[in-house]
């Protein structure tokens, strides 16, 4: 039987872009009850910066919001549709050969208190444009059922990356940081351990702000910049008191709470240096995983970093000297590169919605019970 392969989109808090995965799912030898993603190609399309300028500006009301709102998504449909065909055209695929797209979509809100949460990209446009069936609005589903909508990816995490040996956390740093804690299994994958998984708090999202404001760069590479500066305590102490650090989970959040102003708000009526804040920001990232590890995972073996915070070698080292005791590692040694786990998970989702298989976990995300989740618009 030939691979089935599915496509996953991801354009997450970050908004550097959308990546592109092409996935192909094939049985697990050693385990008839899972099939395991192999990755065949990658694409990445940096957003204009006018585009993302724009969406930044949709985190808050504007006015004519819903127009504007509208008219985004179908920019960013076009903008999936042309890393899609880019990535099919480079390797000469065919659209007919692929089952699905699993699609994310923007961010735009998310405030699951509210019950509801918004991720904009036209999938209808995007089926037109790419004749390929697409999912999408995954979180909405989860939701509806009392859920957080979010994360995730820790069903996908447990899919994938659970082990027979070893408790491990997968730790996504993008502009959020969420964290999937898999117990291990003992001698059989099907019987799963305990999967817990959550938002810790901000990632990339406050030092990427910082940057950009101060240096016009997009990010702090290798975190160089907040290298050269001091932790400024009185301020990471103000920043650590942030109510949603103490909340348990499920939990979830985003640039509804950890935004500029949130930030501005901290650093009012003082005046340190810049690159002091950078590296206070990046000990901020650093403090709240390990605190959450430590107030809401048992024993951790393995870490595994993925997404843009993976690539931070300050707040890698940071990390690392924190869990003294365990080795940070990213999900490369998995055999996942750390720029396309999401994507994979993507399209893992849509995977899970055309087979009429649930695809979130009640114990992560809050829900009642276990849902299919996804939109599905037909090629």
């Amino acid at each position: 039987m030939a691979d089935a392969l599915f496509i996953g989109l991801m354009s997450g808090t970050s908004l550097d872009g959308v990546d592109v995965a092409l996935v192909a799912f094939t049985q697990d030898e050693l385990d008839n009850s899972r099939q395991v993603p192999k990755v065949l190609h990658t694409h990445f399309l940096a957003y204009p910066q006018s585009l993302r300028k724009q969406i930044l500006a949709l985190q808050h009301p504007t006015d004519n919001e819903l127009e504007t709102t509208a008219l985004m998504a179908n920019t960013l449909a076009k903008l999936y549709a042309e890393a899609v065909n880019q990535l099919l055209e480079i390797n000469q695929i065919s659209p007919e050969n692929i089952i699905a797209i699993g699609c994310h979509g923007q961010t735009i809100r998310h405030q699951p208190e509210q019950q509801f949460t918004l991720q904009i990209g036209n999938a209808a446009l995007l089926t037109e444009l790419t004749n390929i069936t697409v999912v999408a609005d995954f979180r909405s589903r989860d939701i509806a059922a009392g859920g957080q909508g979010a994360p995730l990816v820790p069903a996908f995490h447990q899919a994938v990356f659970a082990s027979r040996h070893e408790n491990r956390a997968l730790i996504n740093i993008g502009g959020i940081a969420n964290i999937t804690y898999l117990a291990k299994t003992g001698e059989s994958l099907a019987n799963a351990g305990e999967v817990l998984g959550f938002d810790s708090g901000p990632g990339n999202m406050l030092l990427d702000a910082w940057i950009k404001r101060h240096k016009d760069l997009d990010f702090d590479a290798d975190g160089a910049w907040a290298a050269s500066g001091q932790v400024i305590a009185p301020l990471l102490v103000s920043m650590l008191a942030e109510p949603y650090f103490d909340m348990p989970p499920p939990k979830s959040t985003g640039r509804d709470l950890f935004n500029e102003s949130w930030l501005d708000q901290k650093l009012s009526g003082q005046n340190y240096r810049t690159q002091d804040v950078a590296r206070t920001l990046v000990e901020l990232t650093a403090q709240t995983i390990h605190h959450a590890l430590l107030d809401y995972c048992d024993i951790v073996d393995s870490i595994h970093l993925c997404g843009g915070g993976a690539r931070n070698t300050l707040l890698k080292d940071c990390l690392q000297s924190m869990l003294t005791h365990t080795k940070v590692e990213t999900t490369a040694a998995l055999g996942v590169g750390v720029d396309w786990v999401e994507a994979i998970a993507f399209a893992w989702l849509a995977k899970q919605c055309l087979h009429q298989q649930p695809a979130n976990l009640p114990q992560v995300t809050g829900a009642k019970s276990a849902r299919i989740l996804g939109a599905i618009y037909q090629r």
